[in-house]
Parts: structure tokens; C-alpha cells; sequence
């Protein structure tokens, strides 16, 4: 019988530690598949939590969960930010509760220059970032300001797809596999601002297919496999531990 190795003698401590974001037990569905089976985490304010595994585990979903989008459908468990209910609010709730999803596809609005975008992000309150604050973080959204969103390159979409979230007054930022599809050199750009948001104590998810780099970036990490959670700990003991990267990351 071929027994995997357990990587998760750490234990998982949703239920203890004090916590600024915790998911206990969730269960998400697309249809009929079930994709995420009893995920419980948490993350402490402040801090990079870099969500892994590979294709398919069930990385986006949770995400997707934690942010209230209508797909995934969550049949049981609990989301709680600051207190506050997650899993009893809609997405638009959530959102105005202080979350802030960057999604993979980025949605830059089309017809819509840089600056409109953001602009449209604080058509309502809570506001975060000023836009002089999003451009000295961004010097090359500031340079294209009045250039429309859409025709950005991919890694300058990136930038204002994550400017946008600031933008608002966000407890949480969730990024979505920001590194996807970019340049080394456009990686290594916008991962010196994501530790630059760090530096402003901004708590952050990040799901990523470049584990390495997410590592680099985040201070714990939570593996999926299958839906399920195999490993909970800090990002250097991944890092170090080459037979669970080779289990689980491919990597």
C-alpha cells in the first residue's frame, strides 16, 4: 500500500489561534462536483498567506468561496473577518465588509481610461488608497493615466487590477494568480509593491501557480490537494522541505 506522507503534523489551528481571517469547514460546489471538501484556515492581520497546490486542488474555488461569489455555491461551514460574518453576506457585502478580490482576468472596465477606473472603484465609500498614493506605488499607472485600461500590457493590467482593490478602504486583499502570464522582470515589479503593501499591514491570500515566488513573498502557507488542506504551516518550511514540494507542488 502506497501511504503519502504527512505534512500536516503543524495541525491546523482555525479553531485556536486568534485570527483576523478564518474559514472553519467549508464545503464548496460547482454543480455537482465537489471541489473544496472542509477547508478550515487562518490568517493573522498582516500577514501574506500564500494558498498552493496544483491544478485542479481547489485553490481558486476557496478564494472565490472566501470572497462570496456566486460560484462556488458554499452548502456549509463559516468565513469570519474582523468579527464579521462572511458566509451569511453576499458578495457585494463582503466586499463593502472589507474585501478585496483581484481576480485572475484582471476586468478592467473597457472605454475606461487608468484613471476612470480607479476613479470608479471609489464612486462610493469606504475609500482607501488616494490616487496620489496608487500612482507613487505605481509610478507607470501615474504615466498612463489617461490612457484607456484595456490596452495596457498584461503586467500593467496586473498593476491596476491590484491598484483598483487599494482603491478601496480593504481589510483583506485576495490575488488570484497575479503573476500569471508575465515576464520575470514584471514579477519581480509588482512583487517589491506587494511587500511594500505588506509594509502598510495590509493581510493578504495570494493563490499562485509560481509556488516558488509566492513563497519568497508570503510568510505562511496552506496547501490543497484535492480539495483538502495537507499542509499548514509557515512558507520557509516549504521551502526547505523538498519531498513535500516534490508531493505536492511538482516543484
Amino acid at each position: 500500500m502506497n501511504v503519502k506522507p504527512d505534512f500536516s503534523k503543524h495541525g491546523n489551528k482555525a479553531e485556536t489561534a486568534p485570527a483576523f481571517l478564518s474559514v472553519w469547514d467549508i464545503h464548496a460546489y460547482y454543480g455537482e462536483s465537489y471541489i473544496v471538501q472542509g477547508v478550515s484556515f487562518n490568517v493573522h492581520e498582516g500577514e501574506i498567506l500564500a494558498l498552493l497546490g496544483r491544478n485542479g486542488a481547489g485553490k481558486t474555488t476557496t478564494l472565490r468561496s472566501i470572497a462570496r461569489l456566486a460560484n462556488p455555491q458554499v452548502n456549509k461551514g463559516e468565513i469570519w473577518l474582523d468579527h464579521q460574518p462572511l458566509h451569511l453576506m453576499s458578495s457585494y457585502q463582503a466586499s463593502m465588509a472589507g474585501l478585496g478580490l483581484v481576480p485572475e482576468d484582471r476586468r478592467i472596465i473597457a472605454g475606461l481610461t487608468v484613471e476612470e477606473n480607479l476613479q470608479l472603484a471609489q464612486i462610493a465609500p469606504p475609500i482607501g488608497w488616494s490616487l496620489e498614493r496608487l500612482y507613487e506605488l505605481f509610478p507607470r499607472l501615474g504615466e498612463r493615466r489617461k490612457q484607456e485600461g484595456v490596452t495596457l500590457s498584461g503586467g500593467e493590467q496586473q498593476m491596476l487590477a491590484i491598484a483598483r482593490a487599494l482603491a478601496r478602504d480593504i481589510k483583506v486583499l485576495l490575488l488570484d494568480e497575479p503573476y500569471e502570464g508575465l515576464a520575470p522582470v514584471i514579477v519581480d515589479e509588482i512583487e517589491k509593491t506587494l511587500r511594500i503593501v505588506k509594509e502598510q499591514g495590509m493581510t493578504t491570500i495570494i493563490v499562485e501557480q509560481n509556488a516558488v515566488r509566492a513563497l519568497q513573498l508570503a510568510d505562511r502557507a496552506v496547501i490543497l490537494d484535492t480539495g483538502s488542506i495537507v499542509f499548514d504551516g509557515t512558507a520557509a518550511e516549504v521551502l526547505e522541505n523538498e519531498q513535500l514540494r516534490a508531493e505536492y507542488l511538482a516543484i
